[in-house]
C-alpha cells in the first residue's frame, strides 16, 4: 500500500521531469547542439543529486499544511498531478509548485486546519518575485555578455563552440537547481506522514527515511526526463520569443540561478550571519523563471518579437492552476474518505477535545485512556 499511496507523488515527479526538463536542456537539444540522450543523462543525474539536497523548500511546504495521513497526502499529490496534466492538455503553462500549493490549501479547508497566512503570503509573493528576479538577472547578463562578445571579436564558429560548452555546464547546474527546488513540490506533502524507516548502510551510516523519500522523488523526475521530455525539448523556446543561442544560454543560466537562490540553505545561513534579508526557501516554478528571463531579454531588445497573446495565456495559467488544484483536492478528499473509507487526516488532540471526538486508536491520547492515565485538558478551557 505504501507504493500505491506514494504513486501520486511519483506521478507528479514524472510530470515535472517530462515538462520542466525542457526549460533546462530544451534549447541545446532543439538547436542540435546536444543530443537528447546526452542531455537526458546529464539532466537525470543532476536532478537526483539536487533532489537529495532539497530539504529546505520541503520544510516550507510542511509549514503551509501538515498533511498528516498518507491517504490524504496521496490525494493532495494526485490532485496536483491531475491539474498539471489537464493544464498541459489545454496547452496552458504548467507549474507543479502552484498546483501542489493549491492542493494543500484544499486539504486545509477539508480538514478544517489553519492555513498559515504568513507562509502562504511568502509563497505567493515568490510567484511575482521569481520572474522579476529572473528577468533582471537575464537582462544584466545579456548586456554584459553581448558587450564582452563584441569587444573580444570571437569568430562565429568559436562562439558556437563556447555556447555548446556553456549550455552543457549551465544545463547541469540548472538540473541540480531544478531538483533541489522542486522536490518539495513533488514529495513535500508526504514528509509528515510517510512510514519509510531509516536504513543503515555499512560504512556510510544511517540514511533517513526522508532522504530515501527525496531520492525516490528525484528518480521519478529523472524518469520523466528520459521517457517523455524529448518532444518538449525539441520544440521549446519558440512559443514566446525566438531566441538566439547566446540568449538561450542566458535564459537557462538566469533560471538556474533563481531556482538555486530559492533552494540554498547555505545561502540562507550566510545571509543570516551577515544580517541581511533572507530569500525564502520555497519551491518556485522553473517555467516562471524562464518566462521572466525571456521577458527581461525582450525588454533589453525593446520587446521585438515578443508574443503578447502567449504571455497573456501564461498569466491565465498561473492564476488557474492553484485554484483548480484546490477544488480537485477538496472534492477528491471527500471521495477518498467517504467512498473508499480511507483516513485522509488525523485530528490533533486539541481539535478532538474541542469537538468532543474520541481519540484515534494507537495514538498517545488513546493509550492514555486505555491505561487510565489522565490527560490534562485544563489549558483548553
Amino acid at each position: 500500500m505504501l507504493l500505491f499511496f506514494l504513486s501520486s507523488g511519483l506521478f507528479l515527479g514524472w510530470s515535472l521531469g517530462a515538462n520542466d526538463a525542457a526549460n533546462v536542456f530544451g534549447t541545446a537539444v532543439g538547436s542540435r547542439m546536444l543530443r537528447f540522450r546526452t542531455a537526458a543523462i546529464l539532466c537525470g543525474a543532476f536532478v537526483i543529486l539536487g533532489s537529495i539536497a532539497g530539504a529546505g523548500p520541503t520544510e516550507t511546504l510542511g509549514t503551509l499544511g501538515s498533511v498528516n495521513a498518507i491517504a490524504g497526502a496521496f490525494t493532495v499529490a494526485f490532485s496536483a498531478a491531475i491539474t498539471v496534466y489537464w493544464m498541459t492538455k489545454a496547452k496552458l503553462p504548467v507549474s507543479c509548485t502552484q498546483a501542489i500549493v493549491g492542493a494543500i490549501i484544499g486539504w486545509n479547508l477539508f480538514a478544517d486546519a489553519k492555513t498559515d497566512a504568513s507562509v502562504l503570503t511568502k509563497i505567493m509573493s515568490t510567484w511575482v518575485i521569481c520572474p522579476i528576479i529572473s528577468g533582471v538577472i537575464a537582462a544584466l547578463l545579456y548586456l554584459l555578455i553581448r558587450r564582452i562578445v563584441h569587444r573580444s571579436g570571437i569568430h562565429l564558429l568559436r562562439q558556437d563552440q563556447l555556447t555548446r560548452y556553456g549550455l552543457i555546464l549551465v544545463g547541469a547546474f540548472g538540473s541540480y537547481s531544478l531538483g533541489a527546488n522542486n522536490i518539495g513540490a513533488v514529495v513535500g506533502v508526504f514528509v509528515p506522514s510517510h512510514p519509510i524507516p531509516d536504513f543503515a548502510v555499512p560504512l556510510l551510516g544511517t540514511i533517513s527515511g526522508t532522504t530515501i523519500l527525496l531520492a525516490l522523488g528525484g528518480i521519478a523526475i529523472a524518469t520523466g526526463v528520459f521517457t517523455y521530455s524529448r518532444k518538449v525539448m525539441e520544440t521549446v523556446g519558440s512559443s514566446l520569443m525566438k531566441l538566439s543561442p547566446m540568449a538561450a544560454l542566458i535564459v537557462v543560466l538566469a533560471q538556474a540561478l533563481v531556482l538555486f537562490l530559492f533552494a540554498s540553505e547555505g545561502l540562507e545561513a550566510w545571509l543570516i550571519r551577515m544580517g541581511l534579508p533572507t530569500i525564502p526557501l520555497v519551491p518556485v516554478s522553473s517555467s516562471q523563471a524562464v518566462v521572466g528571463a525571456i521577458v527581461g531579454i525582450a525588454i533589453v531588445k525593446q520587446a521585438r518579437n515578443l508574443r503578447y497573446r502567449t504571455l497573456g495565456n501564461i498569466a491565465l495559467g498561473w492564476v488557474a492552476t492553484p485554484l483548480l488544484a484546490g477544488v480537485i483536492s477538496f472534492v477528491g478528499l471527500f471521495f477518498v474518505q467517504n467512498v473508499f473509507n480511507q483516513t485522509v487526516m488525523v485530528a490533533s488532540v486539541e481539535h478532538r477535545i474541542e469537538t468532543r471526538q474520541p481519540p484515534v486508536p494507537g495514538t498517545p491520547a488513546a493509550d492514555g485512556m486505555e491505561t487510565g492515565i489522565p490527560r490534562n485538558t485544563s489549558t483548553h478551557h
